[in-house]
């Protein structure tokens, strides 16, 4: 199949978390640049004092809070996984659906999932602390971790693999986790800014952990068709396929010593 047919059969979705992913990367590419030109001393002034960049980091500010704003409301801009709480998106209920049914899930996965990224932005925290890495670097992992969110969505995901284990984003118990997670480097670096951003982030963790628990129904596919394969009009797993497919070729091609005995 060429990549013009490719892009044809891109469903919407997947093509603004392509877009989503470029641009995160060039804002991560683009700071990442002007702090290491102004570290090598090539800048005259202190760059977060010129209007360029004052200007320039605002406009992401603006960008962030969009898309937060979108997650508290029904949008077709967003992908069934992050949508799924609303009752609007529970109009297929599957024919097998009683009122007892046990819809919440183990608690331990997301359990772990927390501890993990505790310990991971703890450690990050105390070498920020210890003067090891600046206020710079913080911003940089915050924006490196905004495009981890869209390799997650895309291409490989540690937390449905490794930990979660569900089938795919739309039926992810930790989806509006994403925010949160990418703002947490800013607990530690208080002003207008970065405080802005965390707390709307918290105010939407808080709101996704409520629904969940007083519509639990609404967010597994045992109770709630919409997130059913025969539903699905995103098909953003056919990304991580493609991409297992093309690593399960290459190793069977290049590194057959690899191949498990029968």
């Amino acid at each position: 199949m060429s990549l013009k047919e490719k892009l044809k059969k891109m469903s919407r979705i997947s093509g603004m978390h392509y877009l989503k992913l470029i641009g995160r990367s060039s804002i991560f590419l683009f700071f990442a640049f002007i702090f290491l030109f102004d570290a090598l001393g090539f800048a005259n002034v202190q760059l977060e004092t010129t209007t360029f960049f004052k200007i320039v980091k605002w406009i992401i500010w603006v960008i962030f809070m969009l898309e937060m704003g979108l997650r508290f409301m029904p949008s077709s801009f967003e992908s069934m996984g992050c949508q799924k709480q609303f009752k609007v998106n529970y109009q297929r209920p599957t024919a097998d659906y009683k009122p007892s049914f046990p819809a919440v899930g183990p608690k331990h996965p997301v359990l772990i999932v927390a501890a993990s990224w505790i310990i991971l932005n703890g450690a990050i925290a105390g070498l920020f602390y210890a003067d090891i890495i600046g206020e710079r670097v913080m911003f940089l992992i915050s924006m490196a971790y905004s495009i981890c969110d869209m390799i997650c969505i895309l291409f490989f995901c540690p937390f449905q693999e490794w930990m979660m284990k569900n089938k795919c984003c739309g039926t992810c118990r930790i989806y509006n986790w994403d925010f949160i997670m990418m703002f947490t480097p800013m607990i530690f670096m208080p002003s207008l800014y970065n405080t802005s951003l965390f707390i709307v982030s918290l105010i939407l963790f808080i709101n996704w952990e409520v629904l969940y628990k007083m519509y639990p129904h609404r967010f597994h596919e045992e109770s709630n068709m919409c997130l059913s394969c025969a539903n699905c009009e995103e098909k953003l797993c056919r990304h991580k396929k493609s991409l297992q497919n093309f690593l399960r070729k290459y190793r069977t091609k290049y590194m057959p010593g690899r191949k498990k005995k029968a």
